[in-house]
């Protein structure tokens, strides 16, 4: 079977549930909508699912792009929706790099800090996804890689959400994705060229369904992919930046060029 796209998954907001989507506009920046906030403590520091947030990942929001309304669907069922607008400039703390960002003000961060279990602020990214940037603006995983780790793990299934991946590449041997760091890859009607590893952290040791950590991914990892020469430790999956934007839809075939 020849390379397709298996799934696309985004979030508008950094942290928080994936959507899936049968097609999206692959831009420069990254995937239409992808990222457009975040989340920061008291201290302006990225905050992520690690440390007893796991919770945060049962959120669902939805984001219009012209309208600016912004809406969480909290696990229990409320509700919460605003109006977007962006405030004051601050820096905020991400991944201990300085990025500037802008305060949204509005009713989400008392629901988003009660699940917390702190204090967090709503903040949109002032260029581009809030992640990697320009050189990470999409991230891709061989659906095969992930029957590999569950094989390593002993289980029958690694559900893919715990690597928040953007695409999913059915039809490639096991870990294919690495050998195409550097090259250009036609992904539907756009073209990518995957910049490095993804290393991966303990927030993939936790359920997507429950937020609770239950799998030991990041051992498994170790066992077996711990000592590759690759951009970061414990790889699993590229991050690419965009040569051309296009659309992808799921089905379209991925191949080098």
């Amino acid at each position: 079977m020849s390379a397709r796209v298996s799934w696309i998954s985004f979030t508008p907001v950094k942290a928080l549930a994936l959507e899936h989507v049968d097609e999206i506009d692959l831009l420069e920046a990254g995937l239409e909508g992808d990222r457009r906030f975040f989340l920061v403590d008291a201290r302006n520091r990225l905050v992520n699912n690690k440390g007893g947030r796991g919770p945060l990942q049962l959120v669902h929001a939805r984001y219009d792009g012209y309208s600016h309304e912004l809406t969480l669907l909290l696990a229990d069922g409320r509700e919460v929706s605003g109006r977007a607008e962006r405030a004051e400039e601050l820096t905020t703390s991400f991944h201990k790099q300085p990025k500037l960002a802008r305060r949204v003000e509005g009713p989400w961060d008392d629901a988003l800090s009660e699940l917390a279990g702190e204090q967090v602020r709503l903040v949109a990214a002032e260029h581009g996804a809030a992640d990697r940037g320009r050189g990470g603006a999409a991230t891709l995983l061989a659906t095969a890689s992930l029957e590999a780790l569950a094989g390593e793990l002993g289980v029958d299934v690694v559900d893919g959400r715990r690597f928040r991946m953007n695409f999913g590449i059915e039809g490639l041997e096991p870990h294919a994705e690495d050998a195409w760091v550097g090259n250009r890859i036609a992904l539907g009607g756009a073209v990518v060229v995957p910049q490095g590893h993804v290393g991966r952290c303990a927030v993939t040791t936790q359920n997507p369904e429950t937020g609770i950590a239950d799998l030991d991914t990041l051992k498994a990892l170790a066992a077996y992919r711990g000592d590759l020469e690759t951009t970061e430790p414990l790889p699993f999956g590229v991050h690419a930046a965009v040569a051309q934007a296009g659309r992808v839809r799921v089905g379209d075939p991925v191949r080098p060029l």
